[in-house]
């Protein structure tokens, strides 16, 4: 293969790739072509190039996934994913198209001004599927329950006696349907949310199942072991942690960490003035979610519960003490920034401190080279 190198941008969409070659030592592309999205034509196109010189090719992370660049490394070439969010942008530019956006990917790609990703092999994909999935079907059943209080709301039918959802609320609805209060196509409306919200509840509680069982699997089983050690992080969350940044080793500092999770503030300073805003939330939003609800739970002084000693069991004594350190420390950093701001603004705060203190514990963790099990249908 000849030293000779050629820059390829991708844009990638359902249909069709758009491609911009940009030979080492061109200032622009020498060719931009549309091709259709099938793997075939693609392939014969990158081998004709690939006669003349060594292919980098690159795209960005969109909703394609990762097929086209598990393709492209499997003919040979180099690929890289990019962070979408991460690529520079001229403050005076207003053009967008898709040959534009390609040749200005194959220009940065070559200049080394973009940010690739990491990429899960198809194991690691298909397990954090299942954990997204999770988090949709939760959506669902707020949607289904929201759905039907609005219905009862819509015919004067509020429930006042506490909060919602609880056993006596539930023995409430079930009073509504029973006294025949409402009638015609109310009531079949009634059935009808009833059931909607009953089968979305049957398939997060099945899917609720078939994660425990892979967060005992020998693959991730040690991850959230140590993570689970921590107040306010369950199973589940330990599995959206541990499935969407796998590999903690890829950090070299917390701060690192904290940007990819877009929980460091925006900056606006000039001069002698320093002025900071409101945290970027850049980064990957599932993991976000899960830590600032995490940091709710330190809004309370700190304690060893029943549930967190059982979770804590068997863990390395470091780790236990680590997560006990963590709890004094973000108690007293949520009371001093909700005294100074607000509730809300606190909870991020201890957010992007705990992970810190998650950083410090998982970067002693080296994930075993397990296979990861194979995934049963759930019944």
């Amino acid at each position: 293969m000849s030293a000779y190198s050629i820059y390829l941008g991708l844009d990638v969409h359902k249909e069709s790739v758009t491609i911009a070659v940009l030979p080492e030592g061109e200032v622009a592309p020498t060719r931009v072509e549309r091709l259709p999205c099938d793997l075939k034509k693609l392939h014969r196109f990158f081998s004709r190039l690939g006669e003349s010189g060594a292919i980098r090719a690159c795209y960005e992370a969109s909703g394609a996934g990762y097929v086209l660049h598990r393709a492209i490394t499997s003919w040979g070439h180099h690929c890289d994913v990019i962070a979408s969010a991460l690529i520079p942008i001229k403050p005076g530019e207003r053009r967008k198209h898709d040959k534009h956006d390609a040749a200005n990917l194959a220009r940065l790609y070559r200049a080394g001004e973009l940010t690739a990703i990491r990429i899960p092999s198809a194991d690691e994909e298909r397990v954090r599927e299942i954990v997204r999935c999770r988090e949709t079907l939760q959506r669902e059943v707020l949607r289904a329950r929201h759905y039907l209080l609005k219905l009862l709301f819509r015919r004067g039918l509020v429930y006042r006696e506490g909060a919602h959802w609880t056993q006596r609320h539930r023995c409430w609805l079930a009073a509504v349907r029973r006294d025949g209060i409402l009638t015609g196509g109310d009531a079949v409306a009634f059935d009808e949310f009833t059931a909607l919200l009953e089968y979305t509840l049957a398939r997060r509680d099945a899917l609720d199942r078939e994660i425990e069982v892979l967060a005992l699997s020998p693959a991730y089983q040690p991850a959230v072991a140590r993570l689970q050690c921590y107040r306010g992080i369950s199973t589940l969350g330990a599995m959206v942690l541990a499935t969407e940044i796998v590999d903690w080793q890829r950090f070299a500092k917390p701060t690192q960490l904290m940007a990819y999770l877009g929980l460091v503030p925006t900056e606006h300073s000039s001069g002698t003035r320093e002025r900071r805003g409101a945290i970027t939330k850049a980064g990957n939003s599932r993991c976000r979610h899960i830590l600032v609800q995490a940091a709710w739970a330190q809004r309370r002084p700190p304690a060893q519960s029943l549930l967190l000693r059982r979770r804590q069991h068997g863990q390395p004594a470091a780790v236990i003490a680590h997560a006990w350190k963590a709890q004094h420390r973000l108690y007293t950093l949520f009371q001093r920034l909700a005294h100074r701001r607000s509730p809300q603004i606190a909870a991020v705060g201890v957010a992007r401190e705990l992970v810190g203190f998650l950083w410090a514990t998982m970067r002693e963790q080296s994930m075993p080279g397990h296979a990861i099990p194979a995934l049963a249908p759930s019944a």
